[in-house]
């Protein structure tokens, strides 16, 4: 048995046993609460490993070629421990009120992380698919996991369709890829594209646009958006608050990977399919979430702004907009996971919680709640001195630098425009007389995930030079 493999291979293999562990402990166990935290422990034993790894040395790429253990695979690895760790936190609660408290639902969680990891650390196309196989199939489930609420079983059938189109398009761009180059692996594509002369072949592009709209339904670009608002909205909130940073941030990781590694020689073609797209990202997120009176699709719009913001420094094509496109990933899990889960404290028997008018007068009876939702609403903004601005500060300079100041200025002129919804939540919650009693349901496990997100939107936005530099260091080991 080869060593170095199972090595290279343990941080994943690690997260798979610990999720059929729970499947089993759930037959044994009858308090959730502990198959919860095994799942926890599984999660950090798997991210200790992957930093004895590091620590150790350890790089380089197994399975032929096909897996690769790298910082750029490591830094998306880290923001997809922290999904899960904080989504468990959030979801104690919330899933016992629903109903839902099962077993499955923790090894569910483990087993769409598992998927990512292996995306973020794909260098062959089959590996890809696969990690997306395992990632998707996962969340089509965890969406519809509280079957008995129509919305949430409709969002699941909504999202597996959808995404067993998104795979199809996906399984086509491969195909004509391999087809034309003759292999799936990345670097050999690359060296494939100028070998064999063929980046001026219009089947190829037409295959690099199928593997666009693929990566595009996974991170909502617009016009590949449209399961998004309603997934979000009829999903669990802990894991509408999972799926809006895991599957994006492993659909930038691919995309970043298969566009600079394979099809770095055509930046030209590519960055004028993607320039497009990321304007109406842009306008279509954040001028429908003005619109938006449930929060929950408010927040997926916002999602979906953000794709766009974010997709400027895949646009750039440099070792710097890479960077910046990795910072903005790991900001955004922290101030996104933290305003699901306020909208989580809310939650009671009875009570949804996720209406605008339910924040009314907030202020007035909780006031640590609202200024928790303050310091959210102000980082997706990107006010300082929170980590938003941080994350879009980096990514725009990547951007002009680059040469893309126009497409900069539209990017800030959108971001202005988000603050009219954001803000209004906060004026909902600070300017308005209560209109009815809320209570909150809190647990410590919600308070710690809310307070390691606070801290983190923070403190990230006023010493963000070790995250930069980080983020620098894991992608030029990419």
């Amino acid at each position: 048995m080869d060593l170095n493999l199972i090595r290279i291979l343990a941080p994943e293999l690690i997260l798979i046993c610990t999720a059929l562990i729970l499947l089993l402990l759930d037959l044994l166990v009858k308090r959730k609460e502990t198959v919860a935290f095994a799942g926890i422990i599984g999660a950090l034993l798997s991210f200790y490993v992957n930093i004895r790894l590091c620590a150790l040395g350890w790089s380089g790429s197994i399975l032929s070629g096909m897996f690769i253990f790298d910082g750029y695979a490591n830094f998306f690895k880290l923001i997809f421990y922290i999904n899960v760790i904080l989504t468990i936190f959030i979801s104690l609660k919330y899933m016992a009120l629903d109903g839902a408290s099962f077993g499955e639902y923790y090894a569910l969680i483990l087993f769409a992380s598992s998927g990512m990891m292996i995306m973020a650390s794909a260098v062959d196309l089959i590996v890809l698919y696969l990690g997306l196989e395992l990632m998707a199939l996962s969340t089509y489930i965890l969406t519809g996991i509280t079957r008995r609420q129509i919305r949430s079983s409709e969002a699941a059938v909504k999202y597996f369709f959808l995404g067993a189109f998104s795979s199809a398009f996906l399984l086509y761009g491969i195909s004509l890829t391999y087809g034309l180059t003759g292999t799936t692996n990345l670097k050999e594509i690359a060296m494939a594209l100028q070998g064999l002369n063929l980046l001026e072949n219009p089947i190829l592009s037409l295959g690099l646009i199928f593997l666009i709209v693929a990566f595009g339904f996974k991170i909502a670009l617009v016009p590949f958006h449209m399961w998004a608002p309603d997934v979000y909205e009829g999903a669990p909130t802990p894991v509408t608050a999972f799926m809006s940073i895991g599957p994006k941030a492993a659909g930038f990781a691919v995309l970043g990977r298969v566009l600079f590694d394979a099809f770095g020689a055509m930046h030209v073609q590519w960055s004028q399919i993607l320039i497009p797209l990321s304007i109406i990202t842009m306008a279509a997120g954040n001028i429908i979430a003005i619109a938006q009176t449930n929060i929950k699709r408010m927040l997926a719009y916002s999602s979906i702004a953000h794709a766009g913001y974010a997709l400027l420094g895949i646009i750039a094509g440099t070792s710097g907009g890479l960077s910046g496109m990795m910072n903005y990933m790991f900001i955004y899990a922290f101030m996104n996971i933290g305003a699901f889960a306020v909208v989580i404290m809310l939650r009671s028997e009875g009570f949804r919680g996720e209406e605008l008018s339910d924040y009314e007068g907030l202020a007035k009876n909780h006031p640590v709640a609202s200024a928790l939702m303050l310091i959210f609403m102000f980082s997706l903004t990107g006010i300082p001195p929170t980590a938003g601005f941080i994350a879009k500060f980096y990514i725009f300079m990547e951007a002009v630098r680059a040469g893309y100041l126009p497409l900069v200025i539209v990017a800030v002129i959108f971001s202005a425009i988000s603050a009219f919804f954001y803000l209004r939540v906060v004026m909902y919650m600070y300017m308005k007389e209560p209109q009815k009693e809320v209570s909150l349901s809190t647990t410590p496990a919600l308070y710690i995930a809310l307070a390691v997100t606070a801290a983190a939107t923070l403190i990230l936005g006023v010493f963000p030079s070790v995250l930069i530099e980080l983020a620098k260091m894991s992608a030029m080991g990419f």
